[in-house]
This record gives C-alpha cells, sequence and structure tokens, in this order.
C-alpha cells in the first residue's frame, strides 16, 4: 500500500503502514503475530493507536483535517502534527525524564510514533477524579516547566536564535487561533459552540457575556497571549496532557505548541487543578468527604509553583551570562540582579493566574468541557460545583495583580463554599 498521499488510517491500514516504515517495525522487531492495534483517542481532535506486540510496542498518533469532536464542519490543519513533533522533541531534549520519546514523523500522513506509556501510567485528570494522590507531581511538573520554558526563553538564548525559533513556530497560527477563539473569544459572547449546565448556570453564562470588568482583562490576556514570544509554551498543558503513575509523570499532546507567553503553560496546569478542587464536592460520598484529597490538591497547587519558582531562579542564576534578556554589562550587582528576578517572577504569577482563571472559566461556560465536571451525573450537583469554579475564577482573573504570593490565592480558593 503507498503512503505518499494523507489518508486517514484504521486498524488494517495501519499494520499495512508499520510494516512499510522500518523506524517503526523494528519497535517491534518485525514481529507481527499477536499483534493488537485499538484506537482509544479520547480528546477533541486526533486518533490515538495504541500498539502492542509480543516485542515492542508504541503508540501512533494521526492529526485529521478537522476537530474530531464536532466533525467535518469545523475544518482544522493536518500541519499542527508538524509542530507537535518538533515541540515533543524539543521538549525532551530539555526534560527527558518528563516526555515520551518520538521513534517516528510522517509530515504526509500528519503522523506521529512514540514511545507508549504503558500501565498503570493514565491520564492525571482520571486519576484526580478517582481522589489518587501523586507524591511526585508537584516537583516533576515544576521541574518539565522550569526546564522548557527558562531554556526557550531570552534568559537563554540570544536574540538571533530566539526569532529563528518564533519564527518556525508561528507557522502554528491556526491551532493559535482555535485558542484565542475557545478561551479569549467564545465564553464572553454568544457562540453556537457554547455550552453550559442549562437550566441551572443559564444566568451564569449570561452574567460572564455581560460583565465589562471581566471583558477587560480578558482583552489584556489575549494581548499577551498574541503578542508575546516569551518562550516555547506547550499550550494545552491541563491535566488531561499529563500521564502519571506514583512516580512517573509524562508530558503529552503539545500540538498548540508556540512561542507565547510562559504563564500560559503554568497557568492552564494550575487552573486545572482547581477545577479539580471544585469537582471534588461532586465526587464525595458517604465513604469519602473527599475533604482531605481537596487539601491534597490545594498543596499540590501551591508547592508546583513554589518549586516552579525556586527551579525557574536557580537556572537563571546557573546562566546568567547566556541570554540576551539581561547582559551581564547591565545587571552587574547582585542587588539589581535580585530586584530583576523578583520583578519578573511577580509578574509572571499575575500572568499566570490570568490565563489560569481564563482557562477555568472556558471549561464551564464554552466549547470544551472537563471530566472532572462531566461525570458528575447530579446535574444540580454538577451546576454547583461549576458554579464556585466560575466566581473563584472570575475573582482571580479580575484581582489577580492584588496576589503577592501563591499562599494568598490558595487562600481564596478555600473561602469559596
Amino acid at each position: 500500500m503507498a503512503f505518499s498521499e494523507f489518508q486517514p488510517l484504521n486498524d488494517k491500514s495501519l499494520l499495512d503502514y508499520i510494516k512499510a516504515t522500518p523506524s517503526l517495525s523494528s519497535k517491534l522487531k518485525d514481529h507481527f503475530d499477536n499483534l493488537t492495534i485499538k484506537e482509544v483517542g479520547d480528546g477533541n481532535l486526533n486518533f490515538v493507536f495504541i500498539v502492542v506486540g509480543s516485542h515492542g510496542s508504541f503508540v501512533i498518533k494521526q492529526a485529521l483535517p478537522y476537530v474530531r469532536c464536532i466533525g467535518e464542519s469545523w475544518p482544522m490543519t493536518k500541519e499542527r502534527a508538524y509542530f507537535e513533533a518538533l515541540a515533543l522533541r524539543e521538549h525532551g531534549r530539555l526534560s527527558p525524564d518528563h516526555v515520551p520519546e518520538v521513534y517516528h514523523f510522517d509530515r504526509t500522513m500528519s503522523l506521529i510514533g512514540m514511545r507508549y506509556l504503558e500501565p498503570p501510567h493514565i491520564i492525571l485528570r482520571k486519576g484526580l477524579i478517582a481522589g489518587i494522590e501523586y507524591p511526585l507531581l508537584a516537583d516533576h511538573m515544576s521541574d518539565f516547566m522550569a526546564r522548557t520554558l527558562f531554556h526557550t526563553s531570552l534568559l537563554y538564548h540570544n536574540t538571533t536564535d530566539h526569532k529563528k525559533a518564533v519564527a518556525e513556530f508561528c507557522g502554528n497560527v491556526e491551532l493559535c487561533r482555535l485558542t484565542e477563539q475557545v478561551v479569549f473569544s467564545d465564553p464572553y459572547k454568544v457562540s453556537e459552540y457554547n455550552r453550559w449546565t442549562s437550566p441551572y448556570l443559564d444566568s451564569d453564562a449570561e452574567a460572564v457575556r455581560e460583565d465589562n470588568a471581566l471583558k477587560l482583562e480578558v482583552a489584556e490576556l489575549k494581548s499577551l497571549f498574541c503578542e508575546r514570544a516569551q518562550a516555547l509554551i506547550h499550550g494545552d498543558l491541563h491535566t488531561g496532557s499529563v500521564m502519571v503513575t506514583p512516580d512517573s509523570t509524562q508530558v503529552i499532546d503539545p500540538e498548540f505548541a508556540f512561542y507565547g507567553p510562559i504563564g500560559f503553560d503554568i497557568g492552564a496546569f494550575l487552573g486545572n487543578l482547581i477545577l479539580a478542587f471544585f469537582a471534588q464536592d461532586g465526587h464525595a460520598d458517604e465513604q469519602n468527604d473527599r475533604k482531605a484529597y481537596k487539601a491534597w490538591i490545594l498543596r499540590i497547587i501551591q508547592n508546583t509553583w513554589n518549586l516552579f519558582h525556586k527551579k525557574f531562579i536557580a537556572l537563571w542564576d546557573a546562566n546568567k551570562d547566556a541570554g540576551d534578556a539581561y547582559l551581564p554589562a547591565i545587571y552587574n550587582n547582585s542587588e539589581l540582579q535580585q530586584l530583576a528576578q523578583d520583578k519578573y517572577i511577580k509578574e509572571l504569577l499575575h500572568d499566570t493566574l490570568g490565563f489560569g482563571a481564563a482557562k477555568m472559566i472556558r471549561r464551564i461556560v464554552g466549547v470544551a468541557h472537563v471530566e472532572d465536571f462531566e461525570s458528575i451525573t447530579d446535574a444540580s450537583k454538577r451546576a454547583g460545583c461549576e458554579r464556585r469554579a466560575l466566581e473563584c475564577a472570575k475573582l482571580i482573573l479580575k484581582e489577580r495583580k492584588k496576589f503577592q504570593n501563591i499562599g494568598e490565592v490558595v487562600s481564596a480558593v478555600q473561602q469559596i463554599q
């Protein structure tokens, strides 16, 4: 079978493709007996096949020319697979312990072959719904974010290399425009794709659309997202883009990657943890009121930010002569260096809070919701959880510049009952 032009694969055609592709067939030691191929894509955009044989395994991810959860009525570029493969390789170089290895990329077929994260790895979001604690999560995620974000910023790059990298990823414009639409636009206007737990949240959704102060803050965040090429960001770093075991944390699915604001990645992760916090009441039962687990989630939020801060500054201190952002000839004394770092981190916290809150809002009154809430079968109970999360997000977004540290944020989350 020829694969000289794009075609969506199925179980049979994928087997033919694997046999014709040495970088994949070699992972199976060319043994195709007892091979199992299972399509498991439960996301919004792609086909995902798990391929397991007696001599090896891998995952195949193929981008489709439309948004899978909507259908062919919403076209979407297949080129996103190219940027995902680029980002996986760059993130894997910078944080090899937390990114699955890429074995193969085929631009014509919009297809990536990569390491299969075998059981007991599960999607972090599913673990949070189940109430599972992951003792290394904050350490691992802070490490991934510090390494990938620092080393692709002007704190490490010179401007020539940085602009080359920015230009390369500018081609991922269609995925960026999708984010602009679903995060910064649709929730604040009437849109055919918006949905919410109706009728319980009808007035809440309307309140978002009529909140002038909220809209002004969102406009500022949208400008940051569109204009600030600060570092190579994952672009969709929610709890569904992380696979975990108690001792492993792997970041997947960076198809939205581009050079954007650092706070967008950190905010996406922390904002989704806050959503998980508010969803816990909907998963509580007589055996487990989830109060201890809610406290654990808040500790993870606080520890992730604090560890990120510590590791990011340590990388900065170790590479003071590397980047073009703060030239040593100018920032030539420890007092000034400390002032620069303090200002940078304070602004980054405020960016993180704004983007995190915007991501929360879109998951409640926008197009794509989260399983944390959707798996709560009682609609009234689900709406109550979502309303508290929405109120929290609106507060954080509008008041983000008043927070001095992550502890104050956690306290604000706790106070919303």
